[in-house]
């Protein structure tokens, strides 16, 4: 790959990788094209030699925000597959993943806005949904297939639905209620 094909590459990453957190953390209407091509050091001019669209933009960024969890956990060192429920259950739902939405679950921070984007970062979170759902149901206890992948439905609805919950709560003690009570519970799926 030549030198201005490389930097061209990063520059592209860079873009992707700061309106992923950013439209976590303002949602995906929350922050236009200037603004995030400002923020990424660039000019506005440069976006469309590297998206045909916002939505191109958009798509990417999701599917980047669903890929960061995998990252993080093989920059620690961490085998997903060798995470047990509870193991799951104290990394998504802590205060860290409740504090720093733009670090966190694009579930946990954008369903609602997911639920009305275009056709391409629906399809995006439909997959990340199938692979959450196939995670858990790997992790929870029970002889039933069927059984197994409810237990993961209801764990992850209930994980990425109390994060949201303990953002909204302005009570310390009601979002680490929150917090607790759905780690406990989804920690317990294995048993």
């Amino acid at each position: 790959m030549g030198r201005s094909q490389l930097e061209k590459q990063k520059t592209h990453e860079k873009i992707v990788e700061t309106a992923s957190k950013r439209l976590r953390e303002e949602g995906l209407e929350g922050i236009g094209v200037a603004d995030l091509m400002k923020e990424a050091g660039l000019t506005v001019g440069g976006f469309y030699k590297h998206f045909a669209s916002r939505d191109d933009l958009v798509a990417e960024a999701v599917q980047s925000a669903f890929d960061s969890w995998g990252r993080r956990l093989q920059a620690e060192g961490v085998n997903p597959a060798e995470m047990t429920a509870a193991d799951i259950a104290d990394r998504y739902v802590s205060a860290y993943h409740r504090d720093n939405p733009g670090q966190g679950c694009p579930f946990a921070a954008l369903t609602s806005d997911l639920s009305r984007s275009g056709e391409k970062a629906r399809a995006i979170a439909t997959d990340g949904l199938k692979r959450n759902f196939e995670a858990l149901t790997s992790k929870a206890a029970g002889a039933d297939e069927g059984g197994r992948r409810r237990k993961a439905i209801i764990a992850f609805a209930m994980m990425a639905g109390g994060i949201g919950l303990a953002r909204i709560s302005t009570d310390d003690e009601l979002s680490a209620e929150i917090l607790a009570t759905i780690r406990d519970f989804v920690a317990g799926i294995d048993k």
